[in-house]
């Protein structure tokens, strides 16, 4: 097998196109640091959501920014998985709930906060050999990365996995929010002044509505080989 290079893999797309799911298992296969910046945003919005800066459907702009500031969000790598705490407390279950993907967009659209995730990201990217997924990773936070993937589904198909997932998790909500809450994400993403979702031109494109995880890692694999001449990955793990 060839040497894996330390090269950056930025992941883009659309909500709920499994991006963290296909970032982790991607990373597991060719041993790359695994960062979910997505997480980062959702650890925001938690803490603005705890300090009550927002509410009622309403975000204190500045007083959020101020309870941003001082913020202890870092990952670990624990049993061989990425996870995201505030300081000494672990938040990967707490920043996957309803409450924060409806605020989750709007706090992310604000240029303070971006610019405070992208600043925390180059950190833990310095060293190379990562493998991150968002939404504007290979157009505004990594756009030298030596792969970019742009990831997209159905949007039908992209409601019913959210909808499983939350009911796995004891969410109470329906199908038809859980989409209406998807198109809007999908509207705000692609709209923000700020760093808007959009594929890099020099992106590959994974519409995966109809592939199963082990389809997409096969796919990621011919990537590989052709653009490094990776010709296999330490071992498959689906």
């Amino acid at each position: 097998m060839n040497r894996i290079p330390d090269i950056i893999i930025a992941i883009d797309g659309y909500s709920s196109t499994g991006k963290s799911t296909f970032a982790k298992m991607v990373a597991a296969e060719y041993g790359f640091l695994y960062l979910d910046s997505g997480a980062m945003y959702r650890g925001v919005t938690l803490a603005g959501l705890e300090a009550g800066t927002i509410r009622d459907g309403k975000i204190d702009q500045a007083r959020t920014l101020e309870v941003m500031g001082p913020l202890q969000l870092n990952f670990r790598q624990e049993e061989g998985a990425t996870r995201l705490y505030l300081g000494d407390r672990c938040i990967e279950k707490e920043i996957r709930g309803w409450e924060v993907s409806q605020y989750v967009s709007p706090v992310s659209a604000i240029a303070q906060v971006r610019a405070w995730v992208d600043e925390r990201l180059h950190a833990f990217a310095a060293g190379g050999r990562v493998i991150m997924d968002g939404r504007d990773i290979g157009t505004t936070v990594f756009p030298d990365a030596q792969l970019k993937i742009f990831m997209t589904a159905d949007a039908a198909v992209r409601a019913q996995r959210r909808y499983e997932e939350l009911l796995l998790k004891g969410e109470k909500t329906t199908l038809e929010e859980v989409l209406e809450n998807l198109k809007d994400r999908d509207y705000r993403d692609s709209h923000r002044e700020t760093s808007p979702l959009r594929q890099a031109a020099d992106a590959y494109v994974l519409d995966n509505t109809h592939m199963t995880l082990h389809e997409e890692l096969v796919w990621v694999m011919g990537l590989l080989q052709g653009k490094f001449a990776i010709l296999e990955s330490p071992g498959l793990s689906c």
